[in-house]
């Protein structure tokens, strides 16, 4: 009887396991984010005392598919900032790696909070220390600055070298600064910054002469320091020239002909100057050689006028040498084309310029000054009016030579009426070149006073 009481509740107390055996499980729960401590390289404390250091900051995860890492910079209120943050794999972990540059300037107690987040969050934090271990002592050494002498606005160079307890000290900022003669103060003209081995330079321009240095201002890490300073001198820069509207005329010319150079020398600044001396040069066509052939002194307004004998075709250029505080120059060149004179005729009438007169008799200075006159041809005994070219000449007050003014042409009745501005005192005078039916003549010459 016993015996099946004992086997009934053996049975019962299986049955009731196999009850538990067949309950369901509870679901298993994801893990947790596991965080290794930040590790900082270089080592703490980070040493700022030769300039900026870039630290690296480092940490493992596991189980986390974020990561953050914040520095608080040191002080009682300042800012959380975060680092940017590069993740790779690292067997089953995931290292997280970000960089932050630190210099003088950021010397003191920093914090730092590394955050990761999962299915939960887990977080460490700490704190490293950026130092000045020892203020340097610096110098400015082989400042130069160049050239020594240079014209009103030139480029300069100016350089040098900043050194750290002997050693070339880059990264840093360098003030040029300028003194003009006559000044007791440096004012900065340009900042730059020191590369590798602490060399500098700049391109400044130089508008006055005087002494040119460079002054490192210090920082906590490092004592300012001043170079020795540099003069440069500055010249007044040298005025331009140009000669404008030259001309080489007749184009074409015969062979043996004159031909008039005209054109005006103009100085910046000044305008035409008068009194220089302007030459004429010729290049015969296919050579490249150009040679002298004549020369003028400019007049009024700077103008000049020359004339010399067609020989060839080929170029010519009026070139003006310049002078002292002026620059020389050359005008453009003027092809002129020489042929071979046509066969006079065989027989040409004469001709005259009569009842020539300039009036009137004084003029005031600027005033027009009138011309008639007229031009006649011998026809076969009889003197009747002829239309023709008629050049009008001056020669200044002292002077030796006759100056071309202009042409214009007389009416068919052969009068000749032409006006222009008096600048001068001098003679006046026509002049008929004649053509292919007659020869040329000139008129008497008439005297002129022009008052002030």
């Amino acid at each position: 009887m016993l015996q099946r009481i004992r086997v009934a509740a053996l049975a019962v107390i299986v049955g009731a396991g196999a009850l538990v055996a067949l309950a369901p499980t509870a679901a298993t729960a994801a893990p947790a984010p596991i965080l290794t401590p930040v590790g900082i390289s270089p080592s703490p404390p980070i040493d700022v005392t030769k300039g900026a250091v870039t630290a690296t900051f480092s940490f493992l995860t596991k189980n986390a598919g974020k990561a953050e890492l914040m520095l608080k910079p040191p002080g009682e209120v300042s800012v959380e900032s975060p680092v940017t943050l590069t993740p790779s794999p690292h067997g089953t972990w995931t290292k997280w790696t970000g960089t932050k540059s630190f210099d003088s300037a950021n010397a003191g107690k920093w914090s730092w909070r590394a955050l990761a987040q999962g299915d939960g969050d887990a977080s460490r934090s700490g704190t490293f220390e950026v130092v000045v271990k020892k203020v340097l002592d610096t110098k400015i050494v082989d400042f130069d600055a160049r050239p020594d002498l240079v014209d009103r606005g030139d480029l300069i160079k100016v350089s040098g070298r900043l050194l750290a307890d002997g050693e070339g000290y880059p990264g840093q900022s360098v003030s040029i600064t300028f003194r003009e003669r006559g000044s007791d103060t440096y004012r900065e003209v340009t900042k730059v910054t020191t590369g590798r081995g602490g060399w500098f330079g700049a391109t400044v321009r130089a508008n006055a002469t005087g002494w040119w240095r460079a002054e490192f201002a210090g920082t906590s890490a490092a004592k300012p320091s001043v170079s020795d300073a540099d003069r440069v001198d500055v010249k007044r820069r040298n005025l331009g020239s140009k000669i404008v509207g030259f001309d080489a005329r007749p184009e074409p010319v015969d062979k043996g002909d004159k031909l008039s150079f005209t054109g005006a020398l103009l100085v910046e600044g000044r305008g035409g100057v008068a009194g220089e001396r302007v030459s004429i040069f010729f290049k015969a066509g296919g050579s490249s050689r150009w040679e002298y052939v004549t020369s003028d002194v400019t007049g009024r307004h700077g103008r000049f006028w020359v004339s010399a004998e067609a020989v060839t075709s080929g170029w010519w250029r009026a070139e003006y040498a310049g002078t002292r505080g002026v620059n020389g120059s050359v005008s453009a060149g003027d092809w002129v084309t020489v042929e071979q004179p046509a066969p006079p005729p065989v027989e040409k009438a004469d001709t005259r310029l009569f009842k020539f007169n300039a009036y009137p008799e004084p003029i005031k200075r600027g005033r027009y000054l009138k011309f008639t006159g007229k031009l006649q041809i011998d026809d076969e005994g009889s003197w009747e009016g002829y239309s023709g070219k008629v050049a009008l000449f001056f020669k200044p007050l002292k002077s030796k030579k006759w100056q071309y003014v202009k042409s214009f042409w007389s009416s068919d009745s052969g009068r000749l009426y032409t006006k222009v501005k008096a600048w001068n005192s001098g003679h006046w005078r026509f002049v008929f070149g004649g053509d292919e039916d007659t020869y040329g003549s000139s008129s008497r010459k008439d005297y002129v006073r022009v008052k002030r």
